[in-house]
């Protein structure tokens, strides 16, 4: 039964790393060629892929050698790349709900109605902030998560410490109940708060889209932007509600982690498998709704078709 368990765990993070790697991958890959063929990227398109950035760094940081720890893989990393890892992690997961987040904010902005002279500036000025914006946001996470390599370490022999996250390939050890609630307290209370102003701003969006849908259904009909903006908007709602579920579960478990001592592996594992699922699953669903990624990711694959249907037909031919 015990072999059992750990196969399907194993299995489990194996297909949920592949996936994500693959997924986030294809969507870098995508923007590229945008950016080859294009010289430049839309705003939603530069904190789309600055999203599949930083899923991709999540997964290779966290899932990556969690996946080797299930398979028996150990003493991957010392003290120094426990301390490297941990912080990037930390990082990547951070500005995973901040771009998210960001993301929201950008789109109901965007299709809110021109309420006056100020919003109207914001909108003009909305573009030129994209960039600066994920910069201070890539200063601030640094910053917040500077504490992170103080506390990570390799996996010792013996028992595991109190108040220590085995997390399999590193401990973190936050040595007493005090540090280890303020670190609890002050990670929850960051992700709450962008949690919060995401859905808000997607309640938002949710709220236009229902007042102004005879206007939007006639500005598509009219207008190829508008008919791009509604699904646009569509996109980040759906994005941000799958956040959503896969935080709320995460949460459950990390509250439930700092009101016990010692933290049973099985569910500091469930925690890493649903806290990964968004980064895994969030790139297919961009690529499925998001016209110019599927376009470029479709002629990719229709140009490496191409020389083998070549080739077979001179072969024909001889």
């Amino acid at each position: 039964m015990l072999d059992l368990c750990v196969t399907i765990k194993g299995v489990s993070f194996l297909l949920q790393t592949g996936l994500g790697i693959l997924g986030n991958t294809l969507v870098l890959l995508a923007y590229t060629q945008v950016v080859c063929s294009e010289r430049r990227l839309q705003p939603v398109d530069i904190i789309l892929c600055h999203l599949a950035f930083v899923d991709l760094m999540l997964l290779l940081t966290r899932c990556v050698p969690q996946t080797m720890t299930v398979f028996g893989l150990h003493d991957l990393l010392n003290d120094p790349g426990c301390k490297v890892v941990i912080y990037s992690y930390r990082i990547s997961r951070a500005l995973s709900v901040c771009i998210t987040c960001m993301l929201s904010v950008f789109q109901a902005v965007t299709i809110a109605p021109a309420g006056g002279p100020c919003l109207s500036r914001l909108k003009a000025r909305l573009p030129s902030l994209i960039v600066p914006t994920i910069a201070g946001l890539w200063l601030l996470n640094m910053a917040v998560c500077i504490a992170a390599p103080f506390f990570s370490i390799a996996p010792r022999n013996g028992t595991v410490p109190a108040f220590t996250l085995n997390l399999g390939f590193c401990h973190v050890d936050f040595r007493d109940m005090l540090s280890y609630k303020i670190n609890g307290v002050a990670v929850s209370t960051r992700d709450f708060a962008f949690v919060g102003l995401m859905l808000w701003s997607s309640g938002y969006i949710l709220l236009l889209l229902h007042r102004h849908s005879r206007q939007v259904r006639s500005i598509r009909r009219s207008s190829q932007g508008g008919g791009a903006e509604t699904r646009a908007a569509k996109t980040v709602v759906t994005l941000v509600v799958l956040y959503v579920v896969f935080f709320g579960i995460d949460n459950i478990i990390w509250i439930y982690m700092l009101t016990v001592a010692k933290v049973s592996p099985v569910v500091a594992d469930m925690r890493v498998f649903f806290s990964s699922c968004y980064a895994s699953f969030s790139p297919f669903f961009i690529i499925s709704s998001n016209k110019k990624v599927k376009s470029k990711l479709v002629c990719a694959a229709a140009d490496q078709e191409q020389p083998s249907v070549d080739t077979q037909d001179s072969n024909d031919k001889m």
